[in-house]
């Protein structure tokens, strides 16, 4: 891998001023830092989600969780606003 020196630094940081312009920059930083910020997370659930589950020692195994009834095709969910296009269909 080569190495950069504060000359080749300069240099590409100049050509990205040049491309993306003083305005941009900051949008540009700003999304760069959300997009590792949701990365992160992701990877951090997706390690959650594969480690096993720890037992209490005692030979008990954990209780699995029942799973809510799915609902027919086409009714909204409880509690939740129906989008106007859809008003018309359920009534």
């Amino acid at each position: 891998m080569p190495n950069f020196g504060a000359t080749e630094i300069l240099i590409i940081l100049f050509v990205v001023l040049l491309l993306f312009g003083s305005a941009k920059l900051p949008q540009l930083a700003r999304s760069l830092g959300r997009s590792a910020r949701i990365l992160k997370t992701e990877t951090r659930g997706l390690h959650d989600d594969t480690e096993p589950e720890q037992g209490t020692g005692t030979g008990e195994q954990a209780t699995p969780v029942a799973r809510p009834p799915a609902l027919p095709q086409g009714e909204p969910l409880p509690g939740l606003p129906v989008p106007r296009h859809e008003r018309s269909r359920l009534h």
